[in-house]
């Protein structure tokens, strides 16, 4: 019985550790997201999003209650434009984290922890290209006891 069980957790473990080429494009997808935003780069937007994004977050507002607001792609774009024009980049040390939730042959879920807050993102494969399809998002991150 311990040897069904250690057998099982090191093949789980394995299977953690070893990335499909899927995971890997939808990984980089998601990083070309959030660097794309925190570098003002619109190349890497252009490349990780669909033209068809749908975009839309909760913030928090000047009364202090969350407000919800939509972004298109052009916005998108438009936003990483503004960021390197006025160059108001991401501070140093600001998160930059992606964990894949699924990864299937056409479709892939992703949470995003960036600096503006925490976003769930879907992912759609066309032809040999991942691309975000949706993101809903929510800011600011939740601080400890926050």
């Amino acid at each position: 019985m311990k040897f069904l069980l250690f057998s099982t957790l090191l093949a789980l473990s394995a299977n953690l550790g070893a990335q499909s080429p899927d995971s890997l494009q939808v990984q980089r997808a998601a990083l070309d997201y959030i660097e794309g935003f925190y570098e003002g780069d619109t190349l890497k937007l252009q490349r990780c999003l669909s033209s068809d994004l749908y975009k839309y977050g909760y913030f928090k507002g000047k009364s202090g209650e969350y407000e919800g607001s939509q972004m298109t792609y052009d916005e998108a774009i438009g936003y990483a434009r503004n960021v390197l024009e006025k160059k108001k980049f991401a501070k140093e040390g600001s998160p930059k984290e992606v964990i894949l939730l699924d990864v299937q042959s056409q479709v892939a879920c992703v949470k995003v922890i960036a600096w503006w807050g925490l976003d769930y993102i879907l992912l759609a494969k066309k032809g040999d290209v991942w691309r975000i399809e949706q993101v809903l998002w929510q800011g600011p991150l939740k601080t400890v006891g926050g």
